[in-house]
């Protein structure tokens, strides 16, 4: 079904290329919308972009019309911002615009000048352009938040729903596993830490000395999203960091190199590259303390002794991981929560190939050998895992699925009281479209006679 895809300028403000110079200027206006102006040369900067990210387009009006109805839209929502007093703080708008160019920086490495050549600008003026994009989505959001930030579906609306759905329409549900586990961290003697602290201390020495950072992560760092990277974490925003990384972070000095710090990951070095306000562009080296062989002997040892009480028991695994789990599920039934999803649903893609295979040797049930893993800390530890359910591939259903069913009729919702805002607000707002356009197969009638 075609709807006003009213998410696209979300889309489109993915990347700044509307925002490149270069190109003839096409100008004129295209459409009105109270207060609001889209001008000719908007839309082909869109247009741009569009071909840009999809790289084909069968049929350029149509895709112009496509995209000229979110303009007309986003246009219509800014419109009601300006007539309802919303404001929009600097604050909000400098988090979205660092947040923005911290991805941005990210995919390039760190590097500004990739940005400003594929731009075509000084940073300067990116940051203004983009300024100004994220103004305009914080009204729009503000908006589409007083018309649906109510909207909830009753259990009732959520069959309804259901009901009208046909089963071809209906999305397949991978096999998704609900597991609990039980936990055990081998301690780390303190002689293992006074040696990592040592190992940190003698790499900021060389750093001063002159050796590269960078080489030194590489060659070092137990992180691995930043050891190939030279340990560049790119910008960080304040408030996104463990906090005695971001502490020691924020008070260091361009060029600067920290002290050693722990965090919940291990220890680190941190160099910052440069600060701008709120956000820091650092490098780091991070060491994991590593328990002894002594240590993991002991920790899969205990393990196996838990497994044959549990089994001698018959324990459940909420009463199995309250009693002998050291992970922070003990006491919350002993069942694994999914990081993206925040349940404890986990299918192919949100498991690691260790713990896909265990579970995959297991009936429902059952519990696993010890296994060696890496809890979410990084930190080195050992488990048994017990397979509490696996849902096999299906078509979604009410029954096994009935929460992605519900957010699917809560969006519906949602999208229904959109559109019948946004007709209200069609029969009381000036709408004005240039000829060119008027034969545009659109979902809303923008203009009444």
């Amino acid at each position: 079904m075609k709807r006003i895809v009213f998410t696209i300028l979300l889309s489109l403000c993915a990347t700044l290329m509307f925002a490149q110079g270069g190109g003839a200027s096409v100008d004129g206006i295209v459409a009105v919308i109270g207060k609001e102006i889209i001008m000719q040369s908007d839309l082909e900067k869109h247009y741009l972009d569009y071909t840009a990210q999809f790289k084909t387009v069968e049929d350029p009006m149509e895709t112009k019309c496509y995209i000229l109805e979110t303009l007309v839209f986003n246009k219509l929502m800014v419109n009601q911002a300006e007539l309802d007093s919303i404001e929009v703080t600097d604050e909000e708008v400098d988090y979205s615009v660092n947040a923005r160019m911290s991805y941005f920086l990210q995919q390039v490495g760190g590097n500004e000048k990739y940005i400003e050549e594929y731009f075509h600008k000084p940073m300067a003026e990116i940051k203004k352009d983009l300024k100004e994009m994220m103004y305009e989505q914080a009204l729009i959001e503000h908006v589409q938040s007083k018309i649906t930030g109510d909207i909830t579906v009753t259990p009732s609306e959520v069959k309804q729903f259901a009901s009208k759905l046909s089963p071809d329409s209906m999305p397949v549900v991978p096999t998704a596993y609900q597991f609990g586990e039980i936990v055990k961290i081998p301690p780390v003697s303190e002689e293992e830490v006074e040696s990592v602290k040592q190992r940190l201390n003698d790499y900021r020495e060389r750093v001063l000395r002159g050796e590269k950072f960078s080489m030194l992560a590489r060659l070092y760092s137990d992180d691995p999203g930043s050891a190939s990277k030279g340990g560049d974490l790119g910008f960080v925003e304040r408030g996104t960091m463990v906090p005695e990384f971001e502490a020691a972070a924020f008070n260091l000095k361009t060029g600067e190199i920290s002290q050693v710090i722990k965090t919940t990951y291990g220890y680190h070095i941190i160099q910052m590259i440069e600060r701008r306000g709120e956000s820091v562009h650092v490098a780091h080296i991070l060491i994991q303390p590593k328990p002894s062989t002594d240590e993991q002997v002991r920790a899969i040892t205990y393990l196996d002794s838990v497994r044959a009480i549990i089994l001698n028991e018959k324990l459940g695994i909420a009463e199995a991981a309250k009693r002998f789990s050291e992970a922070p599920t003990k006491n919350g039934g002993g069942l694994a929560v999914n990081p993206y999803t925040s349940s404890n649903s986990f299918d192919r893609q949100t498991l690691d190939e260790a713990t896909y295979a265990a579970l995959n040797k297991l009936i429902p049930g059952e519990y696993s050998e010890c296994l060696p893993f890496v809890n979410d800390d990084g930190i080195m530890a050992y488990r048994l895992i017990y397979l509490k359910e696996k849902i096999a591939e299906h078509k979604a259903n009410i029954v096994e699925d009935y929460d992605m069913i519900k957010n699917a009729a809560l969006e519906e919702k949602k999208y229904d009281a959109l559109q019948k805002w946004v007709v209200d607000k069609v029969k009381v707002t000036s709408i004005k479209l240039n000829d060119h356009y008027r034969d545009c197969e659109f979902v809303t009638k923008w203009q009444i006679p």
